[in-house]
């Protein structure tokens, strides 16, 4: 399917070098079928030597040499880059964007160009291959268009599709969660070192743990308040420290954070919108 695309990345920094590297792992393309751009061409360099691809710092030269385009940059960065490619993308390219909170009928209208658009909105373990990414596709982009997508970022783990209403959401479940788990990590390490283990250790066994628990839900489809039963025996350790957690209102924190961060996502969506630049 990807075989015969050639691709394109404009802003090749941690996501967009890790989607490159999961489409070469799993050998969907050649290397050669793939060029990327960004500023720092001492980071170009690297992925070069790493990924064996081509390499630019010319934005016009990728899109004039790809198919599809996937749009990496920050948000930031988006107005300047979309209008200087603007003119060279046609109704035939697809554009792939990574770029959080900026809408498809946005990439559409800015750009002029009635071309297929599919909103990504995937996570920082896709630097490893364990990504969660959400998908949605605009007015222009067909089914085909979407399963290109898919293919891309399954490269670099797990995807959904969802409407485009949702991806605020997503942002705060998945594109944001990450961080709330890295803080769970931390403080499991400083209470183990609370208790006497060696903060390296201490810290070893936290994020196994966490890396466990979470392939266990993933493997046995089981609900998590299931493994929850099965892990509290009665009068033991971890019914006591689930009582703990529970009177300090852990999942209620955690549904604040989601819901929180799907707020300001929405919030710097609009913020894109009223000022109609980025």
């Amino acid at each position: 399917m990807l075989d015969s695309k050639k691709i394109g990345v404009i802003g090749a920094g941690h996501i967009g070098t890790a989607v490159i590297g999961g489409l070469v792992r799993a050998k969907l393309t050649s290397p050669k079928n793939i060029i990327a751009s960004r500023r720092s061409t001492n980071s170009l360099d690297d992925v070069s030597k790493s990924l064996g691809i081509h390499i630019t710092t010319d934005n016009k030269k990728v899109v004039k040499s790809s198919e599809i385009v996937i749009l990496a940059v920050k948000p930031m960065n988006a107005r300047d880059v979309m209008t200087e490619i603007k003119d060279l993308v046609t109704p035939d390219h697809l554009i792939i964007s990574v770029m959080a909170g900026i809408k498809t009928s946005f990439i559409n209208n800015f750009m002029g160009v009635s071309c297929p658009v599919i909103r990504s909105m995937p996570n920082t373990p896709v630097l490893v291959d364990t990504g969660a990414t959400a998908v949605s596709k605009g007015s222009f982009a067909t089914d085909e268009h979407l399963k290109l997508a898919l293919t891309i970022f399954k490269s670099v783990g797990t995807v959904e599709v969802v409407p485009e209403n949702l991806l605020d959401a997503v942002t705060g479940l998945s594109g944001s969660g990450p961080a709330y788990i890295y803080m769970v990590i931390e403080a499991m390490t400083d209470g183990g070192v609370k208790m006497g283990i060696p903060r390296q250790i201490a810290f070893r066994l936290a994020a196994q743990t966490v890396l466990g628990a979470a392939k266990l839900v993933i493997e046995t489809g089981k609900h998590p308040a299931i493994l929850k039963d099965e892990v509290t025996t009665p009068g033991g350790t971890a019914i006591a420290a689930v009582h703990e957690l529970e009177t300090h209102g852990l999942r209620t924190m955690l549904i604040n954070a989601v819901s929180t961060a799907t707020v300001r996502s929405k919030e710097l969506s609009r913020i894109i919108e009223e000022n109609e630049s980025i």
